[in-house]
């Protein structure tokens, strides 16, 4: 089985794509595509195929009391949907401030603020791969 992992930063106009390494336990950013009810299915599916993942892991947007925020429900729907496309396990893991995460790591690179936009999503699903993976059993 392959040691690699997608992971998905779902939001509501965007969706952040990392690739992950269980042997590494290490995230790389892929892209940024838009939400799949805003057409982005064609290129989800497209990465998919590209990377061929063993193992699909979502951010689950919660509260930072861990309840469930607007967003939750559409995220999970997300990941129900994301399995019976691709037909491979899909893990929801907390994601509370992966996004603030994301930024502060781009902005420690020395990125502008317009570069931190475009490129945020996909470094917070490489932190929630990362957060994934930090928690498996070796």
């Amino acid at each position: 089985m392959s040691g690699l992992v997608l992971g998905f930063d779902y939001g509501q106009k965007r969706v952040g794509v990392a690739s992950g390494q269980r042997l590494t336990g290490t995230a790389t950013p892929l892209a940024t595509v838009p939400n799949p009810q805003l057409d982005g299915w064609a290129q989800i599916d497209a990465v998919l195929a590209e990377w061929r993942p063993a193992q699909i892991v979502v951010g689950l947007p919660l509260a930072a009391d861990g309840s469930d925020t607007t967003v939750s429900s559409a995220a999970r729907r997300f990941a129900a949907a994301l399995g019976e496309r691709c037909g491979l396990p899909v893990a929801l893991i907390d994601e509370r401030l992966s996004s603030h995460e994301a930024e502060a790591r781009l902005l420690a690179d020395g990125r502008r603020h317009n570069a931190v936009r475009r490129t945020r999503d996909a470094v917070a699903a490489a932190v929630i791969v990362e957060t994934w993976l930090a928690e498996q059993p070796h």
